[in-house]
């Protein structure tokens, strides 16, 4: 299994000739890094909450245009889109079957922001292997403590580092994959992976610093 990170928290899954793609929210494409047409193959597009960092509608529907790619969320998101002309299959706890992705899904809450309402927000488990926790760290997400690979926000105005390590070493993950990051300048990510990575490193965990636009790791 191949992730490829566009920014942010836009994540590509490839396997077996099938690609699933996370999230495709304003920061991978308002500076022109990355172009919709990117994804011109995939399959499915999975949105977990309506917050514009996770989803850019305009490029969603030239996804769409170009894919014919199936979107699959909750209902405040398929909601939204439904105005917007684009069919959502709505799906928010349990197992769903994707083909080369066997998927769970867990409904989980935003961490606290000045917005009010929080958004409704799913995670995803990727073929039991990665965690996509989207912008939660709730507590139901530690049943799925010391799965493989974690998709950890770890800039965010709901975090500090302190709550994002502590979240983490409850997870007790065997990788850890940073997102969230799209919002800051190179040169402060890189400081952030260079507090992170030693201090994650120190407890047995690898920490992938998946940095540039289409950084990717695969997972044997």
């Amino acid at each position: 299994m191949r992730i490829t990170k566009y920014i942010h928290s836009c994540l590509l899954f490839e396997l077996n000739g099938q690609q699933l793609l996370f999230d495709p929210g304003k920061f991978s494409f308002n500076e022109g890094l990355v172009q919709p047409d990117v994804f011109k193959d995939v399959a499915t597009v999975i949105i977990t909450h309506d917050h514009p960092d996770h989803l850019d509608v305009d490029a969603l529907q030239r996804i769409v245009e170009l894919s014919g790619a199936t979107l699959i969320s909750n209902g405040e998101v398929a909601a939204k889109l439904k105005k917007q002309g684009l069919a959502v299959q709505i799906h928010e706890e349990g197992p769903l079957d994707l083909g080369a992705f066997q998927l769970q899904a867990l409904p989980v809450r935003h961490e606290a922001i000045l917005d009010s309402p929080l958004p409704q927000m799913t995670a995803w488990l990727v073929n039991g292997r990665v965690l996509n926790v989207a912008d939660s760290f709730a507590e139901n997400l530690l049943q799925f403590a010391g799965v493989e690979l974690l998709i950890l926000p770890v800039t965010a105005p709901f975090l500090t580092e302190l709550v994002v390590a502590d979240f983490a070493l409850k997870m007790r993950p065997r990788q850890i994959l940073p997102v969230h990051d799209g919002y800051i300048k190179p040169f402060f990510v890189q400081q952030r992976y260079d507090n992170y990575g030693p201090y994650f490193e120190k407890h047995g965990i690898k920490f992938l610093r998946l940095a540039e636009p289409g950084a990717a790791v695969t997972l044997a």
